[in-house]
């Protein structure tokens, strides 16, 4: 394979790398950042961590799903990962009658494991193309250097890909496109689910106690990986048997202290700690209050519902979960940012850049046309986040829009039967998929409330033509509730997507009048071709310049100083990293200390009979109130260790990542950041940054003890 080089200048705070601060490429951790975390306690060689012609530790660590991580901690391909990342799959699982998002489940044998829809990917190498990318792009800008790195990228996937052994490759541009490697992938299709908690457990303290230490959560999951015989990447298949990976991960229930090593493996899916100071405010003073906003309106009503029946929470869990997540992190983050002054010292930052770059033809005028860029856009800004969030935050609204494609085909002049036929199909499929996961009730009063919101607060000129008009010449005034409550119970009484005869007889004679006379149609054509025609095109302007400029003022900061660099890591983009740190308390405010775990003495005070966020099952608070820990009890505290705080460096994505000790063994899941320093998309923070994990002698505890299922951790290899 070929070495990657790279030479940074890190002459400003935001830029530089702490201590625990990284999220490091394992095949790139250079002799510095492996000395570092041999300091810190780290026993293993470079070989054990990262190898291509040997087994190694990166060989246990996965890709789960579409945006979590996961591990192999045994020889028959078990799986560990957090409850929230099985979340979906537990749910639809699920019914009424065999509820195991509600009461658990516990496989006795691998013949009980339950197919998924899910997949893993294993890393089986990465390649260096930056050379190859940079040579064909040449001097390129703006949308003629998007479009030809977009083919080049193109092209080179499928050159390193092979689909019938399940081989994909992803490059990732790194460095804000000043880097490029190839990820390689071997994806195994045949995902079984072996166990869960109850969701009691698994989501113990829910919103409230999303992104907050002290933390009492069990959020962990266990599935399988299958292949077939031959132990190869397959679909589903009976015959499948457990994977014999290349390497899983000792089990380590020796506890920990205050100060030891402690490292996170996984795919941390997004940071942009490079962004210039126009993108902090832009975020600050539109972008995330807007999405704060919107998901609240959207959870209140969904909420709503979900507490009416066991049915309806089943159905609106998963997505309940993902929108709540964010809306509680980007309220944090903005508040962080605000705290802290990220736009003031990322401006300190920008100054010392323009002082260098003055006479430099290259870089000298990066900020003034930043600024120009910005503020073309900032005006549309805020209609953006209402088309995203609010207008295509309804499920009903999202899908009617797909029938756009539909739309197109009816009315296409040259159109064959066989043209409307493939496009009617598809649409079909899929309205099977959407009527499946659809809540009328909580979908109606979304839709009602945010047209109303989008009325009021994006400027009148940016509003489709004659939408407003027509509503309030039909239904009333649009400054009143009771106008768009009334106009939602219209679209959602009347629209064909919601009634089956209606649907059926459309189905039988399609018609592009009739498409467009559908209420629910009028209102995603409407918005949806408003968008697309007279601002889209002015946000595709704004990122690729956007893009060219974050590029070239990073290759600048790469200049400025090269004697300086030392060392620097590129932005999370869902590819394999390394962090390293400490299990470590800390002071989050005046006279405030919070210790490095919580106990289950904690879970049973935090506990409430009967709670949305804090009960728990019978048998657990028997079990504690025992104090039956079996092995898994604490050697100090003689109490049931729940959960832990570290120091290393995450982002979404990781949830689900290992934490690894000094020796390669686990130690716990991390699931959670907290809330003190939720600015670390945009800026990391040194003092109070911790990752927040469950113990994995919980996760044990609550497989032998709550679950009963103690075949399992026969399964694992323990660390004593």
């Amino acid at each position: 394979m070929k070495k990657f080089f790279i030479s940074v200048v890190l002459v400003f705070s935001l830029l530089r790398s702490y201590a625990d601060e990284g999220m490091w490429l394992p095949l790139l951790l250079g002799e510095q950042v492996y000395a570092e975390m041999q300091k810190k306690g780290l026993k293993l060689t470079k070989e054990q961590l990262y190898s291509i012609n040997k087994a190694s530790l990166k060989d246990a660590i996965i890709i789960f799903g579409n945006g979590c991580t996961g591990e192999i901690v045994s020889s028959q391909g078990l799986i560990f990962t957090n409850h929230h990342c099985g979340y979906g799959a537990i749910a639809a699982a699920s019914s009424v009658e065999n509820n195991y998002l509600r009461d658990g489940f516990y496989a006795k044998s691998n013949k009980e494991e339950i197919k998924t829809g899910l997949t893993v990917q294993f890393l089986v190498r990465i390649d260096d193309v930056t050379k190859e990318v940079n040579d064909s792009l040449g001097t390129l800008l703006g949308k003629a250097r998007a479009d030809k790195q977009a083919a080049v990228l193109a092209a080179i996937n499928k050159r390193l890909s092979d689909a019938g052994a399940f081989i994909e490759c992803r490059v990732s541009p790194l460095f804000k496109g000043n880097q490029f490697l190839a990820f390689i992938y071997q994806r195994y299709k045949d995902i079984r689910l072996v166990s869960t908690p109850p969701e009691s457990v698994g989501k113990f303290g829910g919103d409230t106690d999303n992104w907050e230490w002290p933390r009492h959560t069990g959020d962990f999951s266990v599935f399988r990986v299958y292949a077939s015989k031959d132990g190869k990447p397959s679909e589903y298949n009976a015959e499948n048997t457990p994977l014999k990976p290349k390497y899983f991960l000792p089990v380590s229930i020796k506890g920990i202290k205050d100060g030891d090593f402690a490292m996170t493996w996984g795919y941390p899916g997004s940071t942009n700690r490079y962004e210039s100071s126009f993108g902090i405010k832009l975020s600050t003073d539109v972008n995330n209050p807007t999405l704060v906003k919107l998901r609240d309106m959207r959870l209140k009503y969904m909420f709503a519902e979900m507490q009416k029946d066991a049915g309806t929470k089943l159905k609106l869990a998963s997505d309940y979960a993902s929108i709540a997540n964010y809306w509680k992190f980007y309220d944090g983050e903005t508040k962080q940012l605000l705290k802290y002054d990220v736009f003031g010292q990322k401006q300190k930052a920008e100054q010392e850049f323009k002082a260098w770059a003055k006479d430099k033809p290259e870089y000298a005028a990066i900020f003034p046309e930043w600024e120009k860029v910005y503020n073309a856009w900032q005006p549309y800004a805020l209609h953006r986040m209402y088309m995203n969030e609010g207008i295509f935050g309804s499920p009903l609204l999202s899908f009617a829009a797909s029938l756009i494609q539909l739309e197109a085909a009816l009315v296409k002049t040259n159109a064959t039967k066989e043209d409307v036929k493939k496009a009617m199909d598809a649409i079909v499929t899929s309205r099977k998929s959407f009527l499946a996961s659809h809540d009328r009730m909580s979908d109606q009063n979304i839709v009602g409330s945010v047209l109303m919101m989008y009325y009021a607060d994006v400027p009148k000129e940016q509003h489709p033509i004659s939408f407003f008009e027509t509503v309030k010449s039909n239904f009333g005034d649009l400054k009143d509730e009771t106008t768009w409550k009334k106009y939602a119970a219209a679209v959602f009484g009347n629209t064909m997507i919601l009634n089956e005869d209606k649907w059926n007889a459309f189905v039988a004679n399609p018609d592009a009048v009739k498409l467009q006379e559908d209420l629910a149609f009028n209102i995603a054509g409407a918005f949806f071709k408003n968008w697309n025609t007279k601002f889209l095109p002015r946000f595709q302007e704004f990122t690729i310049k956007n893009n060219d400029l974050g590029r070239l003022y990073l290759k600048g900061i790469m200049e400025m100083n090269p004697t300086k660099a030392k060392k620097m890591y590129p932005d999370a983009t869902f590819t394999m990293r390394v962090s390293y740190g400490n299990v470590k308390s800390y002071v989050p405010r005046d006279a405030v200390k919070y210790d490095f775990v919580t106990t289950s003495k904690g879970l049973l005070e935090k506990y409430k009979a009967g709670d949305y966020e804090f009960d728990l099952p019978g048998k657990q608070i028997e079990l504690l109130k025992k104090r039956d820990f079996g092995q898994y009890a604490d050697p100090l505290r003689k109490e049931l260790v729940i959960a832990f705080i570290t120091t290393n460096d995450i982002t979404g994505g990781n949830s689900g990542s290992p934490v690894i000790d000094a020796n390669g063994n686990l130690l716990g899941l991390v699931f959670d950041g907290n809330y003190e320093a939720l600015s670390h998309k945009l800026a990391f923070d040194k003092d109070l940054n911790r990752t927040i994990c469950v113990d994995i002698r919980y996760v044990l505890w609550c497989i032998d003890k709550l679950g009963g299922a103690g075949h399992l951790i026969k399964e694992l290899k323990l660390v004593k």
